[in-house]
């Protein structure tokens, strides 16, 4: 039996699509286990409706709200093996659960997982998901690159064997974002084996305004260097350059002074339009795209510099 985990916050609009997809998808032996942290629209209600025809779901309560308390708790709280979180925002290929198990008996691996497809709906969305998956926009990450397989530092989401969380312990409940890449910086670092197959496939959804998709990158930035303390071995330079561009940028006032200083500016801008405009969308989505880009980088450089001097606690 595999067990299925997936945290929830007011997603109404999208959980009846994740207990739909659990039902319908192959093997038959499963549980999902849905931990709510307090939804306060129909999220629960929904939940309950389908648990009434199906007694291999379950509704957990998650009083402390967030995702890596949410994890713990279906761990714990589960029975299968192995253990695969879903997102409410993903959509999955119907043999989702079979590649996963196909991939653990091919690999011996520890933790398997899919790259991270983002698509998109609106012209934003389609240019976030562009953004983040060229190496301007995030580097070289291999859970960016649709077609690579073999061993990596991440997969989106993940899929684990439940003696991992015995061996290492569970996710760092102190990281409201990030969780995820600290307890595989942390198997990795244990030598532990994480394989990354592209036909373990999903789709993701980015965030739908400028607004929203700036908080997500500075929590990323801001948790991040907890992560990075933690597990020294699985520092990147990726992981500094939009920290030190950042900085670039708040000294720029005194480029006046010096020329010279101002050609990084320069360089960067023309990367930006360069990347912006090989998107094949819309003109709209191209323009989107010219802002994206430093959006994310400063807003991750921002929160990373915060992060550096933010109590572990």
């Amino acid at each position: 039996m595999i067990t299925v985990i997936c945290p929830t916050y007011n997603e109404e609009e999208n959980i009846e699509y994740v207990l739909k997809f659990f039902v319908e998808s192959p093997p038959r032996e499963k549980e999902l286990l849905i931990v709510d942290g307090g939804s306060t629209d129909k999220t629960r209600e929904i939940v309950k409706e389908w648990q009434r025809k199906n007694d291999n779901i379950r509704l957990i309560s998650n009083p402390d709200k967030y995702v890596p308390f949410a994890l713990n708790l279906g761990i714990k709280s589960s029975n299968g093996d192995p253990i695969i979180r879903l997102d409410a925002h993903t959509r999955y290929e119907k043999k989702y659960f079979e590649k996963i198990i196909e991939t653990f008996k091919k690999t011996g691996a520890d933790i398997v997982g899919g790259p991270m497809n983002a698509v998109g709906k609106t012209d934003f969305q389609k240019a976030v998901a562009y953004a983040t998956s060229t190496v301007f926009g995030v580097g070289d990450s291999k859970i960016h690159q649709a077609e690579y397989e073999g061993e990596s530092d991440h997969v989106y989401l993940g899929a684990w064997h439940r003696k991992l969380f015995a061996d290492i312990g569970y996710f760092d409940e102190r990281l409201k974002r990030n969780q995820d890449d600290e307890l595989h910086y942390r198997a990795r670092s244990r030598g532990k084996k994480i394989y990354l197959n592209p036909e373990i496939k999903s789709s993701y959804y980015p965030r739908e305004s400028f607004k929203s998709l700036i908080a997500q990158y500075f929590q990323y930035g801001l948790y991040k260097p907890i992560v990075l303390k933690k597990i020294k071995s699985e520092t990147k330079l990726r992981h500094f350059i939009p920290t030190l561009y950042t900085i670039y940028i708040i000294g720029l006032p005194i480029s006046i002074l010096f020329l010279k200083y101002s050609t990084l500016l320069v360089v960067y801008v023309l990367f930006d339009f360069y990347f912006s405009f090989k998107l094949k969308k819309s003109f709209k989505s191209k323009l989107d795209c010219l802002l994206i880009y430093p959006a994310i980088h400063l807003s991750y450089g921002l929160g990373f510099l915060i992060g550096l001097f933010k109590p572990n606690r």
